[in-house]
């Protein structure tokens, strides 16, 4: 029945572009990209779970101690895990608070908050190997931090930055101004109204930049290889030098031997980063139904 009305709303939309030739074409190209889109994701998902998935050996890569003979990836696993969480904690309050000054707090036409918009768009075109020799010429070298999980941290949170900024800032601006005249109009003051009314209305678009700000955190390699260093043992302290899944990935890929444990390392990356992205679309509906 559903294939049927499928195949009868297709034969009525081109019914109704057969007198606009040019509509049609543009319509059969929007469709014709989504498709290539969605396929080109599904060959790179097919291609690294079929090379990966016979290579997940247990315990071998998933052995609590790295050596030469199993190649363990699990210090890398518990290295990302920390690597987010303790960017997350720098990087989102400041950029929320920005962001909550620049649309509740400044006034419009300011020429500060011109600066800091183009800055901030800015920062978000700087490739991420910019990062990470300001990284290291920084943290690493003139601070005296060596390869640390704190170098590696600070240069993340900075990294991310900019895109927690700008997604925050364009949440608040979606939040309808009848929302903060209610509230003004109950008696409720400035900041009473930012952090009881505006922001909570602006949680789901604010989680979704945190959503492409982990993904960032866990795929990026450039940046972390000259400042977290690519020590493949779980970190102890800030001050010890880990390297997270990519550069794990990048670092096997490199040696040239074991390109059969980077594949599997891609499979575990791809899922780790999927779980964290439902865990947060989860998070974020269940906040947005309260």
């Amino acid at each position: 029945m559903m294939e049927y009305i499928n195949r009868q709303t297709l034969r009525q939309k081109i019914k109704n572009y057969r007198h606009q030739p040019l509509s049609l074409i543009i319509y059969a190209a929007v469709c014709l990209s989504a498709l290539i889109t969605a396929g080109v994701v599904l060959f790179l998902i097919g291609y690294i779970l079929y090379h990966g998935v016979p290579n997940l050996t247990l315990p071998g890569l998933f052995a609590w101690d790295f050596n030469a003979e199993n190649q363990s990836m699990m210090p890398a696993i518990i290295n990302t895990l920390i690597m987010i969480v303790l960017t997350l904690l720098l990087a989102v309050p400041i950029g929320a608070f920005a962001a909550i000054y620049l649309v509740e707090y400044s006034k419009r036409g300011n020429k500060l908050v011109k600066v800091i918009r183009i800055t901030a768009e800015t920062l978000s075109g700087i490739p991420s190997i910019v990062y990470g020799l300001f990284g290291y010429i920084v943290f690493v070298i003139t601070l005296g931090w060596s390869f640390t999980l704190l170098s590696g941290v600070i240069t993340m949170a900075i990294m991310i930055l900019p895109l927690i900024m700008r997604t925050t800032e364009e949440a608040l601006m979606a939040v309808p101004d009848s929302f903060r005249e209610g509230s003004f109009g109950l008696g409720a003051g400035k900041l009473r109204t930012v952090f009881k009314i505006v922001l909570p209305s602006a949680v789901p678009g604010i989680l979704s930049g945190v959503i492409l700000a982990i993904g960032r955190i866990v795929g990026e390699s450039a940046a972390l290889i000259f400042t977290s260093g690519t020590n493949p043992v779980a970190a102890k302290s800030l001050f010890s030098s880990a390297s997270t899944l990519s550069v794990h990935l990048y670092t096997l890929l490199n040696e040239g031997r074991y390109t059969d444990q980077a594949y599997a390392v891609a499979v575990v990356l791809l899922v780790v980063v999927i779980l964290i992205n439902a865990l947060s679309a989860a998070v974020a509906k269940r906040l947005t139904n309260k």
